[in-house]
This record gives C-alpha cells, sequence and structure tokens, in this order.
C-alpha cells in the first residue's frame, strides 16, 4: 500500500490557497490540512512546531503573505509585513527542516524593479521598489537559507476567490460608465487556479528540484489591455480609457515591467502553461456560474 501524501497548506483563505482547496479533491494521494490565521498562525512558533507535529507534513505549500502592497509603506504596516512575509517564512523554513517536510513557497515579481526590457529569469538580479517588494525578497532568501525550498515567484494574481483586479473592473465597469486603466506596465496575468493545478501537479508527481522558480500565464499584456479583455468577455458597455502611470499615483511604487521567464518552470516539471486569455475567460464562466 503505498504511503500516503500529507500536504499542508498556510494562508488557506488567499487566492491561491483558496485554489488548493477547490482543486484538492481531484488528488485523492494527497491528504491534505488547509491552515489560516485563526487555526495555526506562521508567526506563532507554538502553534507551527504543533501543527507540524500531530500532522507530520511531507510538503507544506506557503501561501500566506501579507499583500497590502500601498498599506505595507507604512511604518507600522512594514513591521507586520515583515513578521508575515520574512520572519514567519524562516520559521516555517526552519520547521520542515527539523520534520523532513518540503517547502513550496510563494514569491512575487515585486522583488524586482521593472526597469528590464527582457522577460526577468530566476537568476536576476533583485532590486525591490517597494516595502512589500523587500519583505517579500527577505522571505525568498530566509526560506533558501534554511530549507531546500521550491520558491515560485509570480504576478498579476487572480481568481474567483478574494480581492483582485478582475474583481475589481467586473464591479466598476458595473457601476460606471467609463473607468481609466494604467497602460504603461506591462506584466502577464496569473489564474490562481493554474498556479494552484501546477503546484498539486509538482507535489503528486514527487519531482522536486529546489530552487527559484518564475510562474505566470502565458503572453504579455498592460492593465488597459487586461480590462479591455474583461470588458468583452463581460459584455460591458462601459469604456475604458488608457491612462499613464503618472496620472494614478500610489504610495508603493509598481514595476513598470513584470513579465517572467517561466523556461526553466517547464523544462524542469514538464507542465504546460495556458495563455492568460483562455485563463481569464474560464475564470469569469465561472464567476458568472457562480
Amino acid at each position: 500500500m503505498n504511503k500516503q501524501i500529507k500536504v499542508l497548506v498556510t494562508g488557506s483563505n488567499g487566492q491561491v490557497g483558496s485554489e488548493l482547496n477547490a482543486l484538492s479533491h481531484q488528488y485523492p494521494a494527497l491528504v491534505f490540512k488547509f491552515t489560516d490565521r485563526s487555526n495555526m498562525s506562521i508567526t506563532d512558533p507554538e502553534a507551527v512546531e504543533s501543527c507540524f507535529r500531530d500532522f507530520e507534513p511531507d510538503y507544506c505549500i506557503n501561501c500566506a503573505a501579507y499583500t497590502a502592497v500601498d498599506k505595507a509603506e507604512e511604518a507600522a504596516a512594514a513591521v507586520i509585513a515583515t513578521q508575515i512575509n520574512a520572519d514567519a517564512v524562516e520559521l516555517l523554513a526552519r520547521t520542515c527542516t527539523a520534520h523532513n517536510t518540503k517547502l513550496v513557497h510563494i514569491s512575487t515579481d515585486y522583488v524586482f524593479d521593472g526597469t528590464a526590457h527582457q522577460p526577468y529569469r530566476p537568476d536576476a538580479a533583485t532590486n525591490p521598489v517597494s516595502v512589500y517588494g523587500a519583505t517579500k525578497l527577505k522571505g525568498e532568501q530566509l526560506a533558501a537559507a534554511h530549507t531546500d525550498a521550491v520558491i515560485i515567484r509570480t504576478a498579476w494574481v487572480y481568481s474567483s476567490f478574494g480581492k483582485n483586479f478582475v474583481k475589481t473592473m467586473l464591479r466598476l465597469m458595473s457601476e460606471r460608465p467609463a473607468i481609466n486603466v494604467v497602460s504603461d506596465q506591462q506584466g502577464s496575468p496569473t489564474y490562481a487556479r493554474d498556479l494552484a493545478a501546477a503546484i498539486l501537479d509538482l507535489v503528486s508527481k514527487g519531482k522536486w528540484v529546489a530552487g527559484i522558480y518564475h510562474y505566470t500565464n502565458e503572453g504579455t499584456t498592460t492593465w488597459y489591455d487586461f480590462a479591455v479583455a474583461i470588458k468583452k468577455l463581460a459584455s460591458s458597455s462601459c469604456e475604458v480609457h488608457p491612462i499613464p502611470t503618472s496620472a494614478f499615483p500610489t504610495p508603493a511604487k509598481r514595476p513598470s515591467y513584470s513579465v517572467l521567464d517561466k523556461s526553466s518552470f517547464k523544462d524542469t516539471f514538464h507542465l504546460n502553461i495556458p495563455y492568460w486569455e483562455s485563463s481569464l475567460k474560464k475564470c469569469i464562466e465561472m464567476m458568472e456560474v457562480a
């Protein structure tokens, strides 16, 4: 009889965590434990140790993160962001090593400054331009320092769960005759369900090659063109107007170029990645059914 593979998921109420939960029934060989702040705070050493000791996970998928990018620029919030995005990751990594658990850690394109003109490779120089990006980079470094983690950077994440660009656009398009959307930031949208499926395939196949990888959907676009695609799929009559980043100032600076090179992920784990347009269509169709 094959040994059951136990998978601990942190941050299970977030977009990726929720999608992992939604897909979990498709992986009968995996036994899941989904946690959030209410039943295992990743900043609490005793709670983390107790959970690992009781559940004995083979894998830990860390989806927990402080993601209020603009709020993180405030001093008090920056402390919390550091606790969750960096210090807690070190705790998880150390605990994974102690319990012989493999760590999958989710990171972000915000570790880059966005000044590149070709897709960022995983080994490209990092240079975060926001507090959020700096805390996530620190978390990557601490994860790698204390365990043989698979670190997956992603970008422009959306889902039928939680708060995200797609849901915001759908709401605004239903409320207003016209909206303005930034047109000079380029990246690749990521349907959280696709990322969750890729992670579960990685875990279920048991192929483990530690390192930093990139995962987004295929293709590139701008926030403006992303919004236009959402408008079309939603059959909205709302007018979408392009504006420069300078016309929409935010406390935290955004990378103007966030395209990530996914070749090492595809080559290592032999997984196909859907194009962003087809995934967006699936997500909106799912929202309409719900």
